[in-house]
């Protein structure tokens, strides 16, 4: 396992933020961010067709490029540093690692091309009502119809879910329980029965949907009753590619707080200068850094196959979420009053500090996680 990126890597990471600088101004996330589909097609077309980010871990015979983790790992803390508004994570992480991780070879060879290539935009759906991240707790049935089914149910806090062309589906089978009974399936986003609607959040930069389906006609995918395991492993590597895509916000956070106390004057000096500020930017370095630790270790796990991925994955996450968070406090109390503003852009990542914290799970439970495998 490596410790340290290559060169390729260091280069790779550069020439990503030069790209998503260039397009991703706070100007412009702000514009987005206002919109319904808190995206535009054209751009996203360009952004894949200049740079197949969406193919990065789509193994070359499915039409990607064949990287692993690591380096999808470094587009998510780039995108997390830039806060690029665009269906990255429900396409590319969500909705493509269930495929690639549930899917059929035939499957795949359907699936995945369109979406390497930018073409189709992708979310994965499971988590319903009461917004539990657990296979357990999926209530939504799917009844077998002739050589489809039919998906009853609704799914909440969707990523990307309003506008998404694939919606990528956990369902049971009627009368199951637990993790018993539980299928993947497919359907298109304009699909006959398919009700979608935008939900309204703190964080308008990661837009989230209700949907509701009334006897939707859906494909398995992969084998029937056999989903628990490959949802399992999605969360994991969703976890992991959360924990980075975290710690580039903070490292964001962090740059412009210090970049703003140095240029701030107070008393006839550098603000940067005093004590209090000093220890926060210190607090800030350490929190950080340990978190990009931890993230960049678990993106090595998916690709070396460590046994211990369940727990690396929590740990990522837990020390991601929470120093995500308390950076996004420091960054703002060093701002001073203007920190509060909605002129002021700290809010933008702090927003998405704090609904990442607690999506798939806050600080706490992703502990107990740990807890149960080590101890097990």
């Amino acid at each position: 396992m490596r410790f340290s990126f290559t060169p390729e890597q260091e280069e790779f990471r550069a020439t990503l933020r030069r790209a998503l600088e260039a397009r991703s101004p706070t100007k412009e996330i702000r514009r987005l961010m206002a919109t319904e589909a808190g995206f535009e097609r054209d751009s996203w077309h360009k952004l894949n067709q200049e740079l197949g980010l969406t193919a990065l871990h789509i193994p070359e015979t499915y039409g990607g490029q064949g990287f692993g983790f690591s380096e999808l790992g470094i587009v998510l803390e780039e995108m997390g540093r830039g806060l690029l508004c665009a269906p990255y994570f429900s396409t590319a992480v969500l909705a493509t690692t269930a495929i690639l991780n549930a899917g059929t070879e035939e499957q795949k060879q359907a699936l995945l091309p369109s979406i390497a290539s930018g073409e189709v935009t992708a979310t994965l759906a499971f988590s319903e009502e009461g917004g539990s991240n657990q296979a357990s707790a999926v209530a939504m049935t799917a009844a077998p119809s002739g050589s489809a089914f039919r998906l009853d149910g609704t799914k909440s806090f969707v990523l990307d879910g309003h506008t998404a062309d694939l919606v990528v589906v956990l369902a049971r089978r009627p009368g199951s329980k637990g993790e018993d009974g539980l299928s993947f399936f497919t359907v298109p986003g304009n699909a006959p029965g398919l009700e979608r609607r935008a939900l309204r959040t703190m964080d308008e930069t990661r837009k989230l949907a209700h949907l509701t389906f009334r006897s939707v006609e859906a494909k398995l995918l992969g084998e029937a009753d056999a989903a628990a395991v490959p949802f399992a492993r999605t969360m994991q590597q969703a976890l992991i590619c959360l924990a980075n895509e975290m710690v580039g916000g903070a490292d964001r956070l962090r740059e412009d707080a210090l970049a703003y106390v140095k240029m701030r004057m107070q008393f006839g000096r550098s603000i940067a200068s005093f004590q209090t500020t000093k220890n926060k930017a210190a607090d800030m370095l350490v929190d950080v850094e340990l978190a990009k630790s931890a993230a960049y270790f678990a993106a090595a796990a998916i690709d070396e196959r460590d046994d211990d991925l369940p727990a690396l994955a929590s740990l990522a996450k837990a020390s991601a979420a929470e120093a995500c968070l308390q950076t996004a406090i420091h960054a703002v109390q060093m701002h001073g009053g203007i920190g509060f503003t909605w002129d002021n852009d700290t809010h933008l990542w702090f927003k998405r500090a704090k609904s990442s914290e607690v999506l798939f799970g806050d600080a706490n439970e992703h502990r107990e996680t740990m807890m149960q495998h080590w101890t097990h």
